[in-house]
């Protein structure tokens, strides 16, 4: 796909390759340590990610991860584009500060979209921070409209395990890893979504960055979760299991298999399990705010005009991170 360019010698859309990841890293540390100092947080400094953590978005992405270079060949801006069904959304993605301002970040965003469309997904997306009123202008110059926040949440793990019981993907054999998987996909349908997180499951188990629990441990899934527990920033120890899908039937479900993923992280001996949690269910959040957990950080969900998040039955719970 090729696209008008805002700038004589910048060239793109291309595949991200694993060779890209070094300066792909470098970029995104950058361009988010700026904005974030252009809001005002001066001392933040936004660390590198581990490469596996790239590998699993740019494999989760497939085609849909995407650069531009400039006249030297250098990687001047990307945006990683994913799609889970129904579901699309974009992200990371950045212009380096040197050329931020002059179009090519409006490029980035109209390439994804053409992406997703053609994709013919029912949702695409994407999160920024509530507070850079840059980019939520920018984003509604181009169509999107703010929706819902995503709060992350966190909470603290008690020291000794519980009794839950539970199915963990990484645990089965291929044949039954592949019927549980199956049954989580079925288990959306049959709440009225039509997105599946099959990749994504597969790909947490195969680069051992976390795992899937899934209840209850026989008949029809209920609930699960995708989590991961590796590091996220490169060069750091691991303190923190992240859920990155959530799915619950109702309420009782979604209480299970929460303590299910503390039960998980005090296994592993993590300290605290993070939930980013969409504030359109109230009831869920409110669940959390009741077991302990506390307010961490807040991200505006924004969605193009038309293609707004799907909208399961009555008291089911879907939390679907849009980040890596």
């Amino acid at each position: 796909m090729r696209m008008w360019q805002p700038e004589h010698g910048v060239q793109g859309p291309a595949p991200v390759t694993e060779s890209d990841l070094g300066a792909l890293n470098r970029l995104f540390s950058d361009a988010f340590t700026d904005r974030y100092r252009r809001d005002g947080l001066v001392g933040v400094r936004v660390p590198q990610l581990s490469a596996q953590v790239w590998r699993y978005a740019l494999r989760d992405a497939r085609d849909g991860a995407m650069l531009w270079r400039d006249e030297h060949d250098e990687i001047v801006a990307f945006n990683i584009v994913h799609r889970s069904g129904d579901e699309g959304w974009m992200g990371p993605l950045a212009v380096r500060p040197d050329r931020q301002g002059l179009g090519l970040g409006r490029v980035v965003v109209q390439a994804a979209v053409a992406w997703l469309e053609a994709q013919r997904v029912g949702t695409i997306g994407l999160e920024t921070m509530p507070r850079t009123v840059e980019n939520i202008g920018f984003y509604s110059r181009l169509g999107f409209l703010p929706s819902c926040l995503t709060i992350t949440l966190m909470g603290e793990v008690r020291s000794r395990p519980g009794r839950a019981r539970y199915t963990r993907l990484g645990d089965l054999g291929d044949r039954e890893r592949r019927s549980v998987v199956e049954s989580c996909r079925a288990a959306l349908a049959g709440a009225g979504l039509r997105c599946d997180y099959t990749r994504e499951l597969d790909l947490t188990v195969e680069l051992a960055l976390g795992d899937a629990v899934v209840l209850p441990t026989d008949g029809p899934v209920t609930a699960f979760a995708l989590y991961h527990s590796a590091p996220l920033a490169e060069g750091r120890a691991g303190d923190e299991l992240r859920v990155l899908k959530l799915f619950a039937r109702g309420p009782e479900d979604f209480e299970r298999l929460v303590t299910t993923l503390e039960t998980c992280a005090a296994r592993l001996h993590l300290g605290r399990v993070a939930v980013r949690c969409q504030t359109s269910f109230a009831g869920a959040y409110q669940a959390l705010i009741r077991r302990g957990y506390r307010v961490r950080w807040t991200d505006l969900r924004m969605h193009l005009h038309g293609r707004s998040d799907q909208t399961p039955m009555e008291g089911a719970v879907l939390f679907s991170n849009w980040e890596i």
